[in-house]
């Protein structure tokens, strides 16, 4: 009986600890929106968008080819970020935090990617500007599917 209240207890913890690391993690406090309706905002992130991630990412955002496939590294190409690919598919926060602290630190344990963090590289409002320019370029319904993500993943509060 004292085994099976330590392991529900343990549990327990787990449980609270990851909630709590889920609601207080880098990136995620932050009521993070992009502005893709605010042309200075996007008109900046375009710059930022060709001098830092358009020789990856393409400068029409179509992304390295064969983008799903792994390279003999293990890494994956660079993906596409326009309607064709998945950042749309990712709520602001998310996309925010991948871009600010990189792939591999938002993922963890031994994922790697060519994807640098740009912490340290953009403001904070640098990277919703890059962000903005890039959902500015989505055709509107995907855009409209973009926000319905972003309203389904909003925290208690925001």
């Amino acid at each position: 009986m004292r085994r099976l209240k330590v392991v529900v207890t343990g549990a327990v913890c787990v449980a609270v600890l990851g909630a709590g690391v889920w609601f207080w993690m880098p990136g995620a406090e932050a009521d993070i929106r992009l502005r893709p309706n605010d042309p200075e905002v996007v008109a900046h992130g375009q710059k930022i968008y060709m001098a830092q991630c358009a020789s990856c990412h393409g400068p029409g955002l179509g992304g390295q080819a064969n983008w799903r496939e792994r390279l003999p590294n293990g890494r994956l190409p660079a993906p596409p970020h326009d309607k064709s690919g998945h950042t749309w598919h990712h709520p602001d926060a998310q996309l925010f935090d991948l871009t600010k602290r990189g792939p591999a630190a938002v993922v963890g344990g031994s994922y790697e990617s060519d994807m640098p963090a740009y912490a340290g590289i953009l403001s904070d409002e640098d990277i919703v500007a890059v962000l903005s320019f890039i959902k500015s370029t989505w055709p509107g319904k995907t855009q409209r599917r973009h926000d319905d993500i972003n309203m389904r993943t909003k925290k208690p509060g925001n």
